[in-house]
């Protein structure tokens, strides 16, 4: 294994986190598989394991574009460490919602372990996170949306299938 310094992995990452705040922006995830290489392992704990920048392609413009990804605001980081030794970066993962016509703010975080592999790509990503938590969240950001007029079809769709 290739090790790396941890500030290039800093700076890999840093670069990464800065375009995913552009696929947010523009609601075009296409190039988010372009950060992997073309072998890259995605575990999603949720939804699964993907394999190849293809697969990552395919399931991160599915998941992002439609709610509730397509509605959240960002993803900063709470907090993250380096280690060299794994050429890994380990970070909290803030996921933002929207004010949903309260005021209030919502949101759920993930562990993210990143694995870095070298020219600004990296070779795996693990998210770890408590899917019936994040639906909880989810599912209160609809509720309070739809009672300020705020909560599109897709979003009902959601509501009425995961709200009870």
């Amino acid at each position: 294994m290739t090790s790396f310094t941890a500030a290039e992995i800093t700076e890999a990452y840093a670069a990464l986190h800065a375009r995913v705040q552009g696929y947010v922006d523009t609601g075009d995830w296409s190039d988010f598989a372009l950060n992997f290489t073309e072998d890259a392992t995605y575990v999603e704990h949720a939804f699964g394991t993907f394999r190849g920048r293809e697969a990552i392609r395919e399931w991160s413009v599915s998941t992002m574009t439609s709610f509730p990804g397509s509605v959240m605001t960002g993803f900063p980081l709470a907090w993250q460490v380096v280690d060299e030794a794994s050429s890994r970066l380990i970070c909290e993962v803030r996921n933002l919602m929207p004010d949903p016509g309260d005021g209030s703010a919502l949101e759920q975080s993930n562990m993210t372990i990143m694995t870095y592999a070298g020219d600004g790509l990296f070779s795996r990503e693990e998210d770890v996170y408590n899917p019936m938590r994040f639906m909880t969240m989810s599912v209160r950001w609809a509720r309070v949306a739809q009672e300020h007029g705020r909560l599109d079809d897709e979003g009902r769709a959601y509501l009425a299938t995961y709200g009870g």
